[in-house]
């Protein structure tokens, strides 16, 4: 799916409003099914690397599947999280100076429950949270509704600054999106969410989260460490840019910083 003009900027109002948009459609059902058929591959692979799937800090039992690495697993996703419509959306509310900070997976069995109600840029930067900085890219390989567990979020809490600006009883003014399988769901990094407990019998419900940030922002992963040699020497030049993994770092505010001043004085 290629977003038109109207739609970009429809989900960008609704985003800078909300905090969160969910566009449908972005996958149709056969590139849908053949995702989540690799995520299914990608998870059996994780935990024969030793991966652990649960973790206990994060969620309150083991119903909870999460998947990590998934750049470093599997070609499909290597090619996902720089899907143009994503990066259209990174791009509109971060720039074109944005890096890839994480790339997981998060599948909820029935009876999973949910973990800490958070925000992402609190998790990789200090507070005021004054502007956005981070984004995240929610793909739906299963459709997404409150009973088996879509995320839940605060309408409004990407404008929230500190802790302070918290009301006593957060979770109770969260609310679950609701998107078919195929969908894409934006979320500014600022807004405050959480995974909802999946109260089904028997449905499961994937989620993958594209973590994108300002290039000033650390990762959340080294990447440099994380991949194999083969797959960072096979990577396709703009992935590999947005990963990081070239000589220069924090460079660019520099660059623009200097080049400002100099053209300052040249008006001068």
């Amino acid at each position: 799916m290629k977003l038109s003009d109207s739609e970009r900027e429809a989900c960008r109002a609704t985003l800078a409003r909300d905090g969160v948009c969910v566009l449908p459609n972005v996958l149709d059902k056969e590139q849908a099914t053949a995702m989540r058929r690799s995520l299914t591959e990608t998870a059996d692979l994780y935990r024969q690397k030793g991966g652990e799937t649960f973790l206990p800090y994060l969620d309150p039992n083991d119903r909870n599947i999460r998947v990590f690495n998934l750049i470093g697993l599997h070609p499909d996703f290597r090619e996902l999280i720089l899907h143009p419509t994503a990066v259209s959306l990174v791009e509109g509310l971060l720039g074109d100076g944005f890096m890839i900070s994480n790339f997981t997976a998060n599948i909820a069995l029935p009876g999973s429950a949910s973990m800490a109600l958070h925000a992402d840029q609190a998790l990789v930067a200090p507070s005021p949270w004054s502007a956005p900085w981070a984004i995240n890219i929610i793909w739906c390989l299963d459709d997404a509704n409150e009973a088996n567990g879509a995320t839940r979020y605060i309408p409004g809490s990407h404008l929230w600054q500190s802790l302070d600006d918290l009301p006593d009883d957060p979770m109770s003014l969260t609310q679950a999106f609701e998107a078919p399988v195929g969908s894409i769901v934006a979320m500014d990094g600022r807004t405050w969410h959480t995974s909802g407990a999946n109260v089904t019998k028997d449905k499961e419900r994937a989620l993958l989260f594209g973590y994108y940030t300002q290039d000033f922002i650390r990762p959340q992963v080294n990447w440099n460490v994380l991949l194999a040699p083969e797959t960072i020497a096979a990577l396709p030049v703009d992935l590999f840019n947005k990963l990081g993994l070239g000589p220069s770092a924090n460079s660019r505010q520099g660059g623009a910083l200097l080049k400002a001043m100099k053209d300052r004085q040249l008006q001068r």
